[in-house]
């Protein structure tokens, strides 16, 4: 390029300017949907049952992917979607909450990867993402970051959501950009998670199609749904009462019949017998088929509420007349989840650790499932039902784990809408195609850093081409210590089991890597992995563990992942844990990783002034009933709550705290007889015994924080409704370590960890 002439008077000076970036001509706008433990069979346009009209109708004018894989759990999808790389490539491995310090599994994407959303940002796109991000360390959650791994660190200009594994229904975790939010409305008032995203992404839509239509945009919407809780309104569960009845064989089975006749899959294909650890239904006490099936049709109803209100969404695609010009791709990050153990759960974060209520308990409380009052999880004999008709479930490499819905639309660039495509293809693929789509090449460098190699392929030669040649011939499978290994229409998978919900007591299979064995199944026919031919083929299993460690080795998937020594490489975030901090009224929540740990012991103080006829509200408060703790006066008098996931335990002072300026103080002496103490102005007023372990797994799943002053959302007690914002005067309160660098026990932590997806 010449030089630019620039002299002292504008007429004789050269004028240029930087041309803004732009896309390829006749560039889409992009909507990308992510369902949340999503089973293959738990769709309607995927043999269900389940209504979801809205979904069916994006299928009806697009197409399904009937050989379509992912990762088995939601962070490494989420990357391997977002980056096009495979997970492990990308420090991915397992979950945020279980980021270690090797390569394939720190958690944290590299600048050589950059996202999907950074690439079409550079090349004219808008960027906007809605709902679960899950992809930064959870210990970089809090208002202090980094933000490099926010969305808005990875490419997005606007993101409304949240950032951990799950959140409440009702109460979300809520971010806005680099900020966390109240939830705009209470439970009280009706508000609903999945409601406010759809509102938010069509206002985002809404807002930059207003400003500038002639600029595409790229809508990553991620909604809670279906992961645990799963909560919905009565009036979304009441059609589907009495649905589930006859149990999970009897559905699964019409799943399968109507997979069969919808074509969604292959008509010679196997449905595998129901497996030893899934219970025969009609073996089950009445009252516990009662139950289960209640699990069950909170289920459906979270899944139709869902589909109800995407159909907004989309609706307002084609009101503002884009409809045919944006690819719509909805897909489910992993297969249905079985992290509600064998008899399903009210407190999902209670099962993590194997504190589980008593089924009598449960059923005594069956009609708070899928209320404010539970965080409730179906049985695991739903998973297997609705991963119809494959094996297994989420975290497992297993059909029932990798393979789930993908339904493309994308107007009149598809031939044979309304189809299946049998084609073999990964999360990593989607990367690629938009990028083939949008006419962008992916880029050698990004900010100066050589960019690693994409390993997804573009779908766009089965788009006009329905029986277009299959492209991804190998793809390599990993996850908690499950490995497989597909080439050429051959699958290998291995027999282990995960140390995770105490599905070692009950799935057969091995439990050390030394002795799992592989199993071979020619999935280009064999569609749902019914037949083992390991011990006819021993040379060709063992090609394909060969195949599998050569992969391993490329992707940086060693060392795999084992009980419990891998935790003990857990990444550091930039700051430890403090030991002491101090903390004001008006702030947003402090959240659990950057307070003072708990577990070894603790005191709370809080400086208030009591004024004339006394005062009440709460003084700090995190979480809420199914997890969490608070401190609070009320009717005057000093009381804490713990509600520690298995039990709620609740100390109070006698009488009022009088008028004046005092210091207000709650203690946790851990040791041979663990308690709890109030105290005010240094004298002890009452105790309480606090048995069991002073974890609350929950919070760090969710992201949840500390309020001050006030509380948010649901109460940790009954004693009170949010925000019971204190009436005195709160000058500070502090909280101290009782023992620097306290942390869970290891077996407790791993077990949080790995629940966390």
């Amino acid at each position: 390029m010449s030089t630019q002439r620039i002299t002292t008077r504008v007429e004789t000076s050269e004028p240029r300017f930087v041309p803004y970036p732009k896309p390829g001509p006749g560039a889409p706008n992009v909507l990308m949907v992510v369902l949340d433990d999503v089973g293959f069979g738990q769709l309607g346009c995927f043999g269900s049952g389940i209504a979801t009209p809205h979904i069916d109708r994006l299928a009806a004018e697009g197409v399904r992917y009937n050989r379509f894989h992912v990762t088995s759990v939601c962070s490494a999808t989420r990357a391997a979607l977002l980056t096009g790389r495979n997970h492990h490539a990308v420090g991915m491995g397992v979950t945020q909450e279980a980021a270690l310090g090797f390569p394939g599994y720190t958690g944290r994407i590299p600048r050589s990867a950059a996202t999907l959303a950074r690439v079409l940002r550079d090349n004219g796109y808008n960027t906007l993402a809605v709902g679960k991000w899950h992809l930064a360390p959870k210990n970089e959650y809090s208002a202090a970051g980094p933000f490099d791994r926010w969305p808005l660190g990875q490419g997005f200009e606007r993101y409304y959501g949240f950032l951990g594994a799950e959140t409440s229904q009702w109460a979300p975790e809520l971010v806005r950009d680099n900020t966390h939010i109240d939830p705009p409305a209470t439970p009280a008032e009706g508000y609903h998670l999945t409601e406010d995203l759809v509102d938010q992404a069509i206002r985002m839509v809404q807002d930059q199609q207003q400003a500038e239509s002639r600029k595409p945009f790229f809508l990553y919407f991620a909604p809670g749904a279906a992961h645990a809780p799963h909560q919905v309104g009565e009036e979304w569960v009441t059609p589907y009462v009495g649905q589930f009845d006859d149990g999970w064989e009897a559905w699964r089975q019409r799943a399968y019949d109507r997979q069969v006749a919808g074509g969604i899959i292959p008509a010679d294909t196997v449905l595998p017998e129901r497996p030893p650890w899934i219970p025969d239904w009609e073996t089950l006490p009445a009252d516990q088929r009662r139950l289960f099936a209640r699990y069950m049709e909170v289920f459906a109803g979270f899944v139709t509420h869902t589909d109800h209100h995407l159909g907004r969404l989309l609706a307002d695609l084609d009101e503002r007349g884009i409809a045919e010009d944006t690819i719509v791709m909805l897909l489910s990050d992993n297969g249905a989840s079985a992290e509600g153990g064998t008899t399903g759960t009210l407190n999902e974060a209670a099962g993590w650790l194997g504190l589980g209520e008593d089924v009598e308990e449960s059923i005594s409380r069956i009609d708070e499932i899928g209320g404010q009052e539970a965080y409730n999880h179906y049985p695991y004999g739903w998973a297997w039902a609705g991963n119809a008709p494959l094996r297994l479930w989420k975290r497992y490499a297993w059909l029932g784990g990798v393979r789930t819905p993908l339904v493309v639309r994308w107007g009149d660039r598809l031939a044979d809408r309304g189809g299946v495509r049998p084609q073999f293809v990964h999360a990593v693929d989607l990367y690629a195609t938009i990028l083939d789509a949008a006419g962008i090449e992916a880029p050698e460098t990004v900010d100066g850093v050589t960019q690693q190699p994409v390993e997804g392929a573009s779908l766009l030669p089965s788009f006009a081409e329905p029986a277009a040649e299959e492209h991804r011939l190998v793809q390599y499978f990993e996850m908690f210590g499950s490995r497989a290994i597909y080439h050429d229409g051959w699958m290998a998978v291995t027999d282990h089991v995960a140390n995770q919900f105490d599905e070692r007591a009950h799935l057969l299979g091995s439990h050390d890597h030394d002795t799992d064995r592989w199993s071979l199944f020619h999935i280009a026919e064999d569609f749902s992995e019914s037949r083992d031919l390991a011990d006819e083929l021993p040379d060709r299993v063992r090609r394909l563990e060969e195949l599998w460690w050569a992969e391993a080795g490329r992707n940086q998937v060693l060392p795999l992942f084992e009980f419990p020594g891998s935790m003990a490489h857990l990444h550091p975030g930039e700051f430890p844990p403090p030991t002491s901090g101090r903390y004001a009224p008006g702030g947003g929540p402090v959240q659990e990783s950057q307070l003072p740990a708990l577990m070894g012991g603790f005191e709370l103080t809080a400086r208030v002034v009591v004024p004339e006829g006394g005062a009440e509200g709460v003084i700090a408060a995190t979480g809420d009933r199914h997890g969490g703790w608070a401190t609070y006066l009320l009717d005057g008098r000093l009381v804490a709550t713990v509600a520690m996931l298995d039990r709620t335990v609740r100390v109070a002072a006698a009488e009022p705290v009088p008028r004046g300026e005092h210091v207000l103080s709650v203690r946790y002496e851990p040791g041979r007889d663990p308690r709890l103490v109030l105290a005010v102005d240094g004298v002890d007023l009452s105790a309480a015994p606090l048995p069991g372990l002073l974890f609350f797994p929950n919070l760090g799943s969710s992201g949840a924080g500390m309020h001050v002053g006030r509380d948010r959302g649901i109460s940790v007690s009954r004693d009170y409704a949010p925000p019971f914002t204190f009436t005195g005067t709160l000058s500070r309160v502090e909280l101290h370590s009782g023992r620097p660098g306290a942390r869970p026990a290891a077996g407790a932590e791993l077990r949080v960890a790995l629940a966390g997806d």
